[in-house]
Formats: C-alpha cells, sequence, structure tokens
C-alpha cells in the first residue's frame, strides 16, 4: 500500500480515479488473501465487472464462465435459470473451492455449490478469478481442481445506479436493480442491488421463480475500512436432477418423469408442486487496518443461515419406511412428503500481509463451525389422508469444525525472478449421527445408525518460481493437497459397504509460458493432477439426486492448456483456447449391486479406464467485432469432446462429442443523464439438440449373470433467445 492510500483524506468529495482505485485495493484486501498476483506461479484466469455484466442475465455463474478454459457446463433444466453445473479440467462441484470476499460458499458437508441458490450472482460481483490445479490456499476445503475466488468490493467515488429488464424464451423474465451512493462525507457509502427471476423452464417442471438482495453498509476512513455485507438468495424451482431415459430424449427431450401420478380416472398426472425450495442468508463484517506502508492486518466474520425443503408426490410407497406401524392398513398407498434441512455456518477469518520491495509475505487463519440438520414429515397419504407434520421419519444430524492456517511468501531475488511458497495446515472435525431416510426400509436395525466421528489433519505446501521480463512470463510449481471426504461419501458407503472412506490427495504439477502484447495476448501451460485415494462418481445417485462416490487408489489428469487473443485491427477481436488431456484410472473395479436389494455388490475389473465425465479435447473460439462506436457483435462456439457417464469407457454410456454456438450484440446509447444499453442474446444458435451430462445405474442379476444398465441424461435446450434493456448513470 502507499502512503498515499493510507493518508487520503476520504471525507472530500469527489475523489479522484486515482485514489478512488486505490481506496478500492483497500477495501478488497480480504479478497487478495486468497488470490493469485501477476507473478504467482499458478495457471489462472480474471474475469472483470463488464465481462460478468455482458453475460446473458438468465444465467448463472457457471454459464457465464463457460468461455474460460477447461470449463464445462450444463444445465438441468436446459436453460439459464435453476439449477446448473460445471466442471473444470473434468473436476465436478465438489472439488472446486468457491470463495465470496475470501469467505467459502461450499457447503460444509457436501463441499458443493448449489448455484441456484444464489441467482443472479453475475451482476452483484466485481470481479472474478478462476484458478486450475490446487492454485493458492483458502478458506474451507481444498480445490481439488480449481477454485473460484468472487469479490464483491467495489466502491465508486460517485452515486451511480443501473436498472435492467430482459425477457426471452421458455416464459423467461428478470428484473434488477442496483444503486450506490458512492464516498459520501466522513467516508461512509451504502451499495445495494435485488433481482427477481422466472422461467418456465425448457423441460417440463423446470420451472424457477428466485429472489436475490445484495446490501453494503462500509465505513473508508484513511488506514481503516469497515464493511458490512448482506447477501440473500431465495429459490423456489422445480426438480430436474432424475433426467431422462436416453431413449425417451429422441422421443421428446422435454420430458420429465417427476412427480407423475395416476389420478381416479386412470389419466396420467403431474404433482405441481414437485419443487425444490431453499434460502440462504450471508452476513459479512469485514474491517481492515493498514499499518504504516508495508503492513495490512484484514479480518471478516461470517454467519450463513441456510434451510429448505424438497416436496414430493410418489406412488406406491411402503409406509412402514415412513414411520407407520408395521400393521397399518394400507400398507402402501400413493403419498407426499418432504426432506428438509437447515444449516448455520459461521467462520472467522484472518490475515497479516507484509509488503516489501522484494518480499510479500501474507499469513492467515482460518475457523468455522458447521450444523446442518437432515429430516422428513409426511405430508399427505392418498387412502387415508392421514398426515404427520412435526413426525420425523427419519432425522440425521452433522456437525463440523474446520480449522486452518496458511503462510505465503513471494521473494524476489532479482527483478526478472520470483520464488514462491505457501504452507498451509488444516485440521477438521466430523461428525455425522441420526437415521436416514432409508433407515425404516431395512427393519431399523440399531446397527444401521448413523454413528460416524472422524477427525483429520492435512498438511498443504506449495512451491514454484515465476521469471518475467518485457512481456513474457514463464512459471514452474508443484503442490499437494489433501480432502476430506463429504457428507454423501461418508453416509452412503456407512449404510452400503460398510467401508471406512478416506481422504483423497492430489500433487499438481503446473509449468505454463505467457506472453502480452499490444495486439496479441498468449498462453500455454502444462499440467499433471496425480490423484491417490481419489473420490470418484461411481455413476449411481442417492434418493436425493447426489453422486454416490468411493476411493479409487490411483488415477490422474494430464494435459495441455492453450489461449489466444488477438486484436489486429480496432473493429475485430478474435479470442480461442482449447485443452487436450487425458483422465485416467490405473485400475478401475465396478461394484455393481445385486438386484434382490440384499445390498451385495458384484465386482467386475476394466483395467485401465477413462475417469467419467472428463472429455479429452475442449476448445472455444469467440469473433468480436465492433463496428461502429458502442456497438459489438460477438460469435462464440464451444466444442465439448465425448465424455462417458461412469468410469467403464462404454460407449452405450457415453454423452457424444457437441459443438454449441452462441451470439450476442449490444448497442450503448449515450443519454444526457447516464447511459442506456441494448443487447440481445442467442444461445444454441444452431438448433443442435443434444444432452450434456447424465448418470447412469447398473443392476446384477444372479440368476443369469447378467448386467442390466440404465442411464439418465440432461437434455439442452434448442435454440433460445434473451434481450435486455439497461439503463445505468
Amino acid at each position: 500500500m502507499k502512503k498515499t492510500l493510507l493518508l487520503a483524506a476520504l471525507s472530500v468529495l469527489p475523489l479522484c480515479a486515482a485514489a478512488q482505485e486505490k481506496t478500492e485495493r483497500l477495501d478488497s484486501v480480504v479478497v487478495s488473501a486468497s488470490r493469485a498476483a501477476g507473478n504467482t506461479p499458478v495457471t489462472f484466469t480474471s474475469v472483470g465487472k463488464a465481462d460478468l455484466e455482458s453475460a446473458d442475465p438468465s444465467h448463472s455463474l457457471p454459464m457465464a464462465l463457460n468461455l474460460l478454459p477447461s470449463v464445462v457446463t450444463y444445465h438441468e433444466g436446459g436453460n439459464g435459470l435453476g439449477n446448473s453445473s460445471m466442471t473444470i479440467r473434468g473436476s465436478k462441484g465438489s472439488q472446486i473451492n468457491v470463495t465470496l470476499n475470501g469467505i467459502t460458499l461450499n457447503d460444509a458437508e457436501s463441499q458443493e455449490v448449489f448455484w441456484v441458490n444464489i441467482p443472479s450472482l453475475t451482476s452483484l460481483l466485481s470481479s472474478v478469478q478462476v484458478q486450475r490445479g490446487l492454485g493458492t490456499s483458502a478458506s474451507g476445503a481444498g480445490a481439488f481442481g480449481a477454485s473460484i475466488n468472487m469479490s464483491t468490493a467495489f466502491v465508486g467515488a460517485d452515486p451511480a445506479g443501473r436498472v435492467n429488464l430482459s425477457a426471452g424464451s421458455f416464459g423467461t423474465g428478470i428484473g434488477s436493480a442496483a444503486f450506490s451512493t458512492g464516498l459520501l462525507p466522513g467516508g461512509w457509502y451504502f451499495n445495494v442491488a435485488a433481482n427477481l427471476g422466472h422461467t418456465d423452464g425448457y423441460i417440463r417442471n423446470a420451472k424457477v421463480n428466485s429472489q436475490s438482495l445484495f446490501a453494503v453498509l462500509g465505513w473508508l476512513h484513511g488506514p481503516r475500512s469497515l464493511r458490512l455485507t448482506y447477501l440473500m438468495g431465495n429459490q423456489k424451482s422445480g426438480i430436474t436432477w432424475d433426467g431422462i431415459d436416453l431413449e425417451q430424449f429422441y422421443i421428446d427431450p422435454t420430458y420429465n418423469g417427476a412427480g407423475k401420478y395416476k389420478d381416479e380416472n386412470g389419466n396420467t398426472c403431474y404433482y405441481d408442486n414437485q419443487t425444490d425450495n431453499y434460502a440462504q442468508h450471508h452476513i459479512q463484517l469485514s474491517y481492515t487496518r493498514a499499518f504504516g506502508e508495508r503492513v495490512t492486518w484484514s479480518n471478516t466474520f461470517n454467519y450463513t443461515r441456510g434451510d429448505g425443503y424438497d416436496e414430493y408426490y410418489k406412488t406406491d410407497r411402503k409406509l412402514k419406511r415412513f414411520g407407520f406401524p408395521k400393521d397399518y392398513e394400507p400398507a402402501v398407498s400413493d403419498m407426499i412428503y418432504q426432506k428438509k434441512m437447515d444449516n448455520d455456518l459461521f467462520v472467522v477469518n484472518s490475515s497479516l500481509a507484509f509488503t516489501a520491495s522484494r518480499l510479500k509475505m501474507t499469513a492467515g487463519v482460518n475457523a468455522s463451525w458447521y450444523r446442518g440438520g437432515h429430516w422428513g414429515e409426511v405430508l399427505w397419504v392418498k387412502e387415508t389422508g392421514e398426515s404427520r407434520p412435526g413426525v420425523d421419519w427419519y432425522d440425521n444430524l452433522g456437525r463440523k469444525e474446520d480449522l486452518s492456517a496458511f503462510l505465503r511468501t513471494e521473494y524476489s531475488p532479482f527483478s526478472w525472478l520470483t520464488t514462491y511458497t505457501d504452507f498451509q495446515y488444516r485440521n477438521i472435525r466430523y461428525a455425522l449421527n441420526g437415521v436416514d431416510d432409508d433407515w425404516l426400509e431395512y427393519g431399523a436395525r440399531e446397527e444401521d445408525r448413523l454413528n460416524y466421528r472422524r477427525n483429520w489433519g492435512f498438511f498443504n505446501p506449495r512451491a514454484g518460481v515465476t521469471a518475467h521480463w518485457n512481456a513474457h512470463r514463464l512459471y514452474a510449481s508443484v503442490a499437494l493437497g489433501h480432502r476430506e471426504p463429504g457428507r454423501g461419501d461418508i453416509k452412503e458407503n456407512v449404510k452400503g459397504s460398510g467401508l471406512d472412506i478416506k481422504p483423497e490427495s492430489m500433487v499438481d504439477y503446473e509449468a505454463g509460458y505467457a506472453f502480452s502484447g499490444r495486439e496479441v495476448v498468449f498462453s500455454a501451460n502444462v499440467y499433471a493432477m496425480e490423484y491417490y485415494d481419489m473420490l470418484l462418481e461411481t455413476g449411481r445417485l442417492s434418493s436425493s439426486g447426489y453422486a454416490i462416490k468411493e476411493n479409487v487408489p490411483r488415477a490422474w489428469r494430464r494435459g495441455v492448456e492453450l489461449a489466444l487473443g488477438w486484436k489486429p485491427c480496432s473493429w475485430l477481436r478474435l479470442d480461442h483456447n482449447s485443452t487436450f488431456s487425458v483422465n485416467q484410472i490405473a485400475d478401475y473395479t465396478s461394484y455393481v449391486p445385486y438386484g434382490d436389494d440384499s445390498g451385495r455388490t458384484f465386482p467386475v475389473n476394466y483395467g485401465r479406464s477413462t475417469m467419467l465425465m472428463s472429455p479429452s479435447v475442449i476448445a472455444m473460439f469467440r469473433a468480436t467485432v465492433f463496428p461502429w462506436k458502442g456497438m459489438d457483435i460477438s460469435w462464440n462456439g464451444k466444442y465439448v469432446g465425448k465424455q462417458y457417464l461412469d468410469n467403464t469407457g462404454r460407449d452405450n454410456l457415453a454423452v457424444p462429442e457437441y459443438f454449441v454456438a452462441g451470439l450476442s450484440a449490444s448497442q450503448e446509447f449515450k443519454l444526457r443523464h447516464g447511459d442506456l444499453h441494448l443487447s440481445a442474446y442467442v444461445n444454441n444458435l444452431f438448433n443442435r439438440q443434444y444432452y450434456a451430462a447424465g448418470w447412469r445405474w447398473e443392476s446384477y442379476d444372479e440368476a443369469s449373470g447378467d448386467i442390466a444398465t440404465g442411464s439418465g441424461v440432461y437434455p439442452q435446450a434448442p435454440i433460445n433467445f434473451m434481450l435486455e434493456l439497461s439503463y445505468s448513470f
């Protein structure tokens, strides 16, 4: 930090642009603790506010990042709003560490980020950094494929506002408004943004109603910064995670069997409230203090509260598995029930940064406490009309404590050379107690109760070196990471095989070269992510739609990533990136369950095999033209190579390669007071019918020795459109 920043007279308005930039830096120090700088030897891509705001307003953050290197995205409902997922280098969401203002958003138990719970996040962010590989140390569970560091920290010198209205295909409509006071006398500022969204979705029951609210109250004075942030997301969406059978995809890709039943006359009906409902509240209080020119201390306290439920209509359910007496009549009936959850997360994050001419050091500690409850309630039984609100047929509770500390240094013995070390230690305690939703189905035996307690300690070192001269950057690094199993990994295996699921570890080797010139930007890097006891999806899903994992002793992801940006003239810009990779398991055995519900499995060995949902080729091309001032037109195409639904490499369980194109155009009109923007987006420009992801099931018939196999896939929407009108000042 420079002295002019520390001694700025923030009570005087207006501030000049340079002072504004420095003020913003002080307010966002807490974010930079987990970010890579220009000479940090890790592989990363940064996305600024302008690029985030130019994304299709119906897209969640994963969809907005779809064109970045090694990123593959899909949407359960087929179009933007609702449940969306992403992989980076083939690594799924539970292996991607996501932070907002330095605080992890990954659920402490499942380790996933459910993006539908934070609608329209792209409109609230000032920047995003995507690190591929293990990256830098961060709070929460370690990255095992990538990390996404998001920041809402932004302080403008003057008042500003923005109103957006957008509408498009499948009954999609979104409205948002944002306002910032700018810096007020005394150094105070206030930002607020609100968003409402609705879509009917592409497939049946992919409807979404979402709301989000973001507010910041901050104070900046000399070397001090205080910021209170509130983020709320609330959504009600149709259940789509089962996907559809592959045969059904070719008959009617919009079909969704969730909530299907027969009425009294034998007519096929669908339950309208087959929905996922969830609300999440994040409260963050951050304080930053600079001491002189070289030392900055930042602290954040975070509280996250989440609660919600899934509601189901199910046919021909055995009532005894829902807590009804064994002699209850009828024994089988249609019913409506809810699976409920609530959770609390407390986080304290503190870091101390020292900056000198040749040395940068950052040390930090992070402590979190999590409590997550899960239970089920019967709302209605068809044959009797009986309900059991407040009576739980299952109830389990997870508690997790996570304490970590890190020390990161960047030292430049020469002006052109930077060395890097990063040491992190994590200690995790996790306990899971109670009974799961199928406890009564198997006779409610005491030995089937969940009674799991573990304590893990991980040391995660990183080291690397960067050589930089003129417009060139050359780097290499090696990192060791560990990761604990998630709630679903634990409970499904405890109930099934009874195996003690082990933590996974990975050694990540990264090396790359980058050139940044006036007209050309180019980068190339190679990586080798070597996994030990990797927790990998088998292709099966739990009753709630979660992927079930198991330990694989040895696996690896190795590849090359290329990126090129070229602006040959003032009216044209070309961008390209591609990834070529090998993603393999050294020796894979699939354990196929018997079809008699006995819990037994039949082993089938496939030797060396390809990891599921890990394409060997990913490529993107984009051309943007600027025909006149304020106008830009962009065409993009994304190619994703063949993927497999499980780890066996069978062609009948594959997602075929696909190429999808998009087109967008935006025109800015300068008004006397503010700017008017009109944007149009065309997704799936060539109207390709395809599915982008899925899952599989298997069953072994002991009598015949045959293995029955089936799959569910997620169809993606055909050509669709969005129009956006925005006014900003």
